[in-house]
């Protein structure tokens, strides 16, 4: 099985840059989009054999996530069922019977670090939410989690050290998931691999130089591990200030 993960930064844009092509070149089971920045009704995506979910913010051009899936899931849900978080389209959860999948994204902390605390909350309430599900069956989640983990996740680590996405708080929930019982699955294939990234930013000629950010991921429950082929991250496709990143599973 072949999923996909993408931060499309506003699908409408990323539209006009060749996303239906991509889309149809990576050929993915399950393929899933955050930051969609739409409410419902304002884009009709024709993809034939795909089964669409949709989770949109109430708040206008922000955020959002969607899954497209070949194979229909048992059930759906949005959000993590907490009220605080569930308001901004950042989760959706699929169940099939061998595993749970979920696109998520994660907020970010933003500039000044002014929604860390918020941050931390989500990410214990998060962690709480997967770990319940990982107790049914294994759960194999993925979006932009707006986290560098390691120093080698990202070009700049030294400037970067508490800046949103590198702060120790930050990087310190992510070392609890992975203790949690969850494998970084990029990492897992390729430990020492440096200089990928799947995020670059807008400004400052960041992607032609590669001064990058690795913040998308797929995680998946450590009795998985047996079924993991590949981790991919594909670089060379453009249309978003982020790449779309792979698993591929037995």
């Amino acid at each position: 099985m072949k999923f996909i993960s993408w931060n499309v930064n506003g699908l409408r844009a990323c539209m006009g840059k060749n996303f239906m092509e991509a889309f149809q070149n990576l050929d993915a089971d399950i393929f899933c989009l955050q930051e969609t920045k739409l409410q419902e009704g304002q884009i009709e995506l024709d993809l034939p054999g795909y089964h669409q979910y949709w989770n949109y913010a109430e708040k206008k051009g922000y955020s959002g996530t969607a899954v497209f899936t070949k194979q229909e899931p048992l059930s759906v849900s949005f959000g993590i069922g907490i009220e605080e978080h569930d308001h901004e389209g950042r989760v959706i959860t699929l169940e099939y019977p061998d595993f749970y999948f979920i696109t998520v994204y994660t907020p970010n902390s933003q500039d000044g670090l002014k929604r860390l605390d918020y941050r931390m909350k989500w990410e214990d309430d998060f962690l709480a939410y997967v770990q319940k599900l990982d107790t049914a069956k294994p759960v194999i989640w993925c979006g932009d989690l707006n986290v560098a983990h390691q120093e080698i996740d990202l070009k700049n680590p030294k400037t970067n050290r508490k800046n949103a996405g590198f702060t120790d708080e930050e990087r310190a929930k992510m070392t609890h998931v992975l203790e949690s019982g969850f494998i970084d699955t990029f990492r897992w294939f390729y430990p020492d691999a440096e200089g990928i990234y799947s995020w670059w930013s807008y400004r400052f000629k960041a992607r032609e130089k590669n001064a990058g950010w690795r913040i998308d991921y797929f995680i998946v429950s450590e009795r998985l591990k047996d079924r993991l082929e590949d981790a991919k991250i594909h670089t060379d496709i453009f249309g978003s200030d982020h790449c779309p990143v792979e698993l591929d599973l037995k």
